[in-house]
This record gives C-alpha cells, sequence and structure tokens, in this order.
C-alpha cells in the first residue's frame, strides 16, 4: 500500500485547538465566539474529506511530528478505517455545535466560553486518536479527550455534577493510567516498538499467557467503550447538557473507546493472532453481557436522558461484538455500526435536548401527548428508534444483517441469538417512548403541552439532518461500507 506523506493529519487534529484560543479571545462577544466554534467545525470536515481520494485511491497519508524514543513517535496514519470514525465526528461537529448555541442560549446556561473551548478541545483529541499512527499517540489524544470532557461533565456545579465528574475522572482515568498504560508498556518491552500494523505487533512472541493478559488489559483500559462492569460512569454522566451528552455519547468519547478497541484488535494483535489465541471469544461474552444486561436497565429508567444512556452502553458493545466474531461480516458490521450508531443516536439526544429546552420536561411519563406541539422533534425520534432497533431502511439495519450473518459465518449460534434478544428489548425500551408521546393523552391539568411548541430553528436543524443522514445511511451504505472493505484486503 503506497504512503503519502502530508502535514493534513496534523492540521485537522490542530484545527480545533486554534479554535479554542480564539474562542476564549473573543468571550466578550457571543456572536464572533460561536462564529469561530462553528468555522472551526467547516474547515476540519473540509481537511478530513480533502484527505478522502487519496484514501479512495489505496493510500494511506502519513506524517511524523518528532520521535521520542526509538519506536515511539508522535505520528499520524490516516486509513480507510480512521478516514471512516474522522469522517463522522467532524460532519457531526459542525451540528452539534450548531445545535449546542440553540441550546445553550434558549436555556440561558452559564459559563459559555468555558463549554465551547472543552468542546473544542475534545474534537481535536477525538481527531488525533482517528489518526493516531501508534499506541503512543492515540494513548496521549485518548488521555486528552478524558480531561478536556471533564468541565463538560460537571458544567452545572451543583453536587450532582461534581460526583458525576468524580466518577468520570475515576473510570476513565484511573482505568487509563492503571490497565491500559500496563498493556502499552507490556506491548513495548515485548516488541520494541509502538507502531500499529495491520498484520499484527506481536509476530514472533511466543507467550500465550501474557499475550491473553495484555488483551484483556487493553479491552477494559479502554473503559469509554463502555463494557460492563465498568460503565457505570456513563450514566452518571448526563448530568450534563443534553449537547455534552450527545458529544459523550455518538460524536466523541464513547467511540473513542470502541475505535480503539477495534485498533487494538486489527492493528495491535491481527487478525490471526486473535484466532490462534481465541481472544475474540473474551470480547464476545463481555459485550453480550453488556448489550442484554444494559438493555434490561434501559427498560427500567423513566429519565428520558437515562435510557437513552443505558442503551448506549447497550448498543455501544455491537461494535465491540462484531469485530469480536473475526469474519469479514462481522468486522463489517461492528466498524459501520461507528456510524450507524453516532447519527441514529445523536439524533435521539437531540431530541431529548429539545424538549427538555421548550418544555423543562425530562421524564417519559411526562411526555404523553407531546407529539401534538413538536411533531418534527417526535418525528425524528422515531427515526433514531427504529434504527436503534435495527429496522430495514435505516442504518441500524445495516449493522445487525452484517453481525448477524457474521455470526453464521463465524458458526457463532449465541451471538446470533443475542442480537435477536437485543433487539426485542430495543421495542421494549423505544416503543414506549415513541408510543407515549405520540399516542398519549396530554394530561387534563395545568401541564397539559400549552405553553411551547418546536425548538429554535439552530437546535431543530440538527435534528432533522441527523435524522435524515440515519435514513439516508441506511438506504446507501456503499460508501461507508467501501472503506471498511478496503481495510481488509
Amino acid at each position: 500500500m503506497e504512503s503519502v506523506t502530508s502535514i493534513t493529519p496534523l492540521l485537522a487534529v490542530l484545527v480545533s485547538s486554534i479554535a479554542a484560543m480564539l474562542i476564549i479571545y473573543t468571550r466578550r462577544n457571543p456572536n464572533l465566539r460561536e462564529a469561530c466554534s462553528i468555522g472551526a467545525g467547516i474547515v476540519k470536515f473540509v481537511l478530513v474529506m480533502s484527505m478522502a481520494p487519496v484514501i479512495l485511491a489505496g493510500s494511506v497519508i502519513e506524517f511524523t511530528a518528532f520521535d521520542i524514543l526509538p519506536g515511539v513517535s508522535l505520528a499520524f496514519r490516516v486509513d480507510s478505517i480512521g478516514l471512516l470514525f474522522a469522517t463522522t465526528s467532524s460532519f457531526l461537529w459542525m451540528f452539534t455545535t450548531l445545535y449546542s448555541i440553540g441550546y445553550m442560549r434558549t436555556l440561558d446556561e452559564h459559563a459559555q466560553t468555558r463549554y465551547y473551548t472543552c468542546f473544542a478541545i475534545a474534537m481535536s483529541a477525538t481527531m488525533g486518536v482517528a489518526f493516531s499512527a501508534n499506541l503512543f499517540t492515540l494513548f496521549l489524544f485518548y488521555e486528552l479527550l478524558s480531561l478536556s470532557t471533564v468541565p463538560l461533565v460537571i458544567h452545572k456545579e451543583n453536587r450532582e455534577a461534581w460526583e458525576a465528574g468524580a466518577k468520570y475522572m475515576l473510570y476513565l482515568v484511573g482505568a487509563s493510567k492503571s490497565l491500559l498504560l500496563g498493556a502499552v508498556v507490556i506491548t513495548y518491552w515485548l516488541t520494541g516498538s509502538l507502531e500499529f500494523n495491520r498484520e499484527g505487533m506481536f509476530a514472533g512472541i511466543e507467550a500465550p499467557t501474557l499475550l491473553t493478559v495484555t488483551f484483556v488489559l487493553y479491552l477494559f483500559g479502554f473503559a469509554k467503550a463502555g463494557l460492563m462492569p465498568l460503565h457505570s460512569w456513563l450514566p452518571a454522566a448526563m448530568v450534563a447538557p443534553t449537547p455534552v451528552s450527545a458529544l459523550l455519547h455518538a460524536v466523541a468519547v464513547v467511540k473513542v473507546g470502541a475505535f480503539s478497541v477495534v485498533r487494538v484488535v486489527i492493528d495491535v494483535f491481527g487478525i490471526d493472532l486473535m484466532k490462534e489465541l481465541n481472544l475474540g471469544l473474551y470480547a464476545a461474552v463481555f459485550a453480550s453481557i453488556t448489550i442484554l444486561v444494559a438493555s434490561a436497565y434501559a427498560m427500567t429508567q423513566d429519565n428520558l436522558k437515562m435510557r437513552l444512556a443505558y442503551s448506549t452502553v447497550s448498543q455501544l458493545s455491537y461494535i465491540v461484538l462484531g469485530v469480536a466474531l473475526l469474519s469479514m461480516a462481522g468486522l463489517i458490521g461492528g466498524i459501520i455500526h461507528i456510524v450507524n450508531h453516532a447519527f441514529s443516536k445523536i439524533t435521539l439526544f437531540f431530541c431529548a435536548g429539545a424538549i427538555y429546552a421548550v418544555s423543562h420536561k425530562t421524564n417519559i411519563s411526562q411526555m404523553s401527548g407531546i407529539a401534538r406541539k413538536m411533531p418534527w422533534t417526535i418525528a425524528a425520534f422515531t427515526i433514531g428508534s427504529l434504527s436503534m432497533i435495527g429496522v430495514p431502511l435505516f442504518a441500524g439495519f445495516i449493522t445487525k444483517w452484517y453481525i448477524a450473518t457474521g455470526s453464521l459465518a463465524a458458526g457463532n449460534w449465541i451471538v446470533l441469538l443475542v442480537i435477536l434478544t437485543s433487539t426485542i428489548l430495543n421495542v421494549a425500551y423505544f416503543g414506549p417512548v415513541v408510543y407515549k408521546a405520540v399516542f398519549g393523552k396530554p394530561p387534563a391539568d395545568g401541564d397539559a403541552h400549552e405553553d411551547f411548541g418546536e425548538a429554535p430553528l439552530a437546535m431543530l436543524l440538527p435534528i432533522l439532518v441527523a435524522a435524515t443522514v440515519t435514513v439516508l445511511l441506511g438506504l446507501f451504505p456503499g460508501y461507508f461500507l467501501g472503506l471498511i472493505k478496503m481495510g481488509f484486503p
């Protein structure tokens, strides 16, 4: 595979960091401050897409900033899998920023400069992970993402927010500083390098027990992936404003965790070694448990954001489960869910935020008949729900189809049963929300949905765009499917 040297990956990482400084500089002018954020999102997306022709031509883009130790450098490498993640994240950042403006202004939130600054730094970190050429670079930006999102989690600065922030730090930074760092050190000790290799980094190393332990350390060290039992930080973080929840659950944080697990499977261990040591079994077991148990928890939640949070814990494990099958169809299903889940889940969180912004309702039990006042929002929520369930013509169907066929190809009927069972559970926790909003009878007392309508256009437009793309991904998945298949010639 031909390699092209270009500084573009570094520029794509730096653009939102530069925007963070401009946001601070223009803090006294909200319009200019927010224009900097939106402008940076557009520039980042253009930079990412400018690399697509090179990748689609079968090449990779590389750039080394500097070397630290032999085999350890701050370096960037854009391949088809990284481009897939970066395209999704950069596209959604533009609309999440626009949505944030409508949300923050509608609720007259405090500390908006801090909010937009941390938001921008988080997107730099996300892009750094997407384009990492080695474990050192990935670890560096993975940690930066954790630190930059803590102020977003504690944004409300009340007791609940501080407790959520403490749990967020304990789980994410604690796991990365112990389990993940340990795995990286073992990898360097065994191989003398941290450079990703599609054939695997451990070729010729005969230490099956140590390699198995190392894989488990990676699996749970990337706690952002939300595998049980290291998942409770995620529901706790729902105390944050809804755009932050969308960032955490769809655009950046959890996707960085799942994407990092994908990198470990395909570029650290490699498919052949994963099969030889039967490591996919460990990932599949924990992913299956997470999918089913988190779905059961979701059914018990009346708070809409909490129900969506447990849904994320469950749905995120589809990525790990698909990749753990180690079959081509399973790999496709797991990796494309990075995209499908991103657009579907951000639609759902955007809708939840719109409902709260104009009605201040947070619980599902309060939303009877709310579709009469917010028809576009509830229509979009329905689309997102149908996608998460896996109904044909929506993005989530592509995920479940490939994972199901991948389980058959791998001869793993248990995974197929998990997918079918989880689909039933998806219906059980999404169906009542849609039914209550559309067919529920508004309360007869004073709380009858009379004093509000649709959210401001700055919020409604991103909702409709995300919902539309969710449908388009179900109808025309070819671009992202092509990128994935290019990664496994």
